[in-house]
């Protein structure tokens, strides 16, 4: 097959939509399809486009088999609603011409992800002109989340984008996205059942393997040997609702014996590092290269995992596949009646869930889970499992691909493996 991916994000991205599409257009290219990528060059979650790329000018590059153009855009250094929107704006513009150039190529999908809602017009226009197939996978619902996080505001504005949401969805040949909820929420805004998929994130559970001695990066940041260490690592943005660890971090000062660590970039790193001024149990640290992950996870004896209230189920965190890998337990905070709610505690039964943006309440979780190594374990191996039986990286992959080649032969029951394994909840 020859397949087209369009989206801003993409590798070199350690986190987030540009790691997982770079992986998958990886294993694709390896599995012996002609794989091309429109994108941008490298700038997330830092906000800062990457050494050796350019904000300004095309480039195209071979990567792992993979033919890559990376489109001009324009990367504010304070990300904000309007800001964002223009930096959406400036890709799906630049890009425009590159999508048009593959033309002659003609691809047999054109596979886009949200976010950037905004490329998917040219992508569902392109993929219907050219007789390819289209295919929009959904990371975010970056609509509802913008308005819901008060980003972007006024109901008459969020009526009308909603409306051409709408109606755009229901253009492409399927709609997949990563979480149950997800994909009725995407059913919810007029897409056919027939044509939705879930199609979950994953994790290399090979490369993530939970650590049979301490983690060298004790010894690198000068932890005690008998240290609890809660760990953050990942974006610092907006859906994560980072001043939650800030107060946690406080509640926790005056007990030695949990260390609390924040690893990663993004535009709410700097009013984290200002609400945590002075506290001596808190450390920060840039994203970790990739090929130190397994040991980064596994410095972690909890891992945490924030989300604002206002986030349910209109995101699942990426960074809960490695954190399951890595076979320590998991903290998170979540609505009772949300999807991250029932992964934690029941499908993987892998750590405990506190009300959102309750400091307390998570500061009291995790001294329970610092006072007890044993159950810690017991969570870790549950979480562990899961990765390998639910999450591995070629099981997913090969049913995506079996998926797309159903797709473009216009076959129904190939077109259909994650629903005929059991992967719709």
């Amino acid at each position: 097959m020859k397949i087209l991916f369009y989206g801003i994000n993409f590798a070199p991205e350690l986190t987030g939509i540009g790691k997982y599409t770079g992986e998958m257009a990886q294993w694709l290219a390896s599995a012996g399809h002609e794989v091309r990528v429109i994108t941008a060059p490298p700038y997330y979650p830092a906000w800062e486009v990457g050494a050796g790329y350019s904000a300004r000018r095309y480039r195209t590059e071979d990567w792992q088999g993979v033919r890559v153009t990376r489109a001009p855009l324009w990367v504010p250094q304070r990300p904000g609603g309007l800001k964002r929107l223009l930096h959406l704006g400036s890709f799906a513009l630049s890009s425009l011409p590159v999508l048009l150039a593959q033309w002659r190529w003609k691809p047999d999908v054109v596979w886009v992800v949200e976010p950037p809602l905004m490329c998917a017009p040219a992508a569902v226009a392109f993929a219907s002109l050219r007789g390819a197939k289209s295919w929009l996978h959904i990371q975010d619902y970056e609509v509802d989340a913008a308005f819901d996080l008060g980003l972007i505001k006024g109901q008459t504005l969020r009526r009308w984008v909603q409306r051409a949401e709408r109606w755009l969805m229901r253009r492409f040949d399927r709609v997949s996205t990563i979480s149950g909820r997800m994909v009725d929420r995407a059913m919810s805004k007029g897409v056919a059942t027939e044509r939705v998929l879930h199609f979950p994130n994953w994790v290399d559970i090979s490369g993530v393997t939970p650590l049979t001695a301490p983690s060298p990066y004790r010894a690198e940041l000068g932890l005690a040997p008998d240290a609890v260490v809660a760990l953050y690592s990942g974006n610092m943005g907006n859906k994560q609702g980072l001043e939650t660890l800030a107060e946690v971090a406080r509640l926790l000062q005056d007990d030695p014996g949990i260390q609390l660590v924040f690893g990663g970039n993004g535009s709410g790193r700097a009013d984290l590092q200002a609400r945590c001024a002075g506290l001596d149990n808190v450390r920060f640290l840039d994203l970790q290269p990739l090929e130190r992950l397994s040991d980064w996870l596994g410095l972690a004896d909890v891992h945490l995992l924030p989300q604002r209230a206002d986030a349910a189920d209109l995101v699942m965190p990426s960074k809960l596949t490695g954190m399951l890998a890595s076979g320590r337990a998991v903290l998170a905070t979540a609505l009772p009646n949300t999807e991250l709610c029932r992964v934690v505690t029941q499908d993987a039964a892998c750590g405990l869930v506190v009300p959102p943006e309750n400091p307390v309440a998570m500061a009291d979780a995790l001294r329970s889970l610092a006072a007890d190594p044993a159950w810690r374990a017991r969570l870790g191996a549950n979480g562990r499992r899961h990765a390998e039986a639910e999450l591995s990286q070629d099981v997913i992959l090969r049913r995506f691909e079996l998926q797309l080649m159903g797709l473009v032969q216009g076959d129904a029951a190939a077109s259909q493996p994650l629903r005929a394994q059991g992967q719709l909840k």
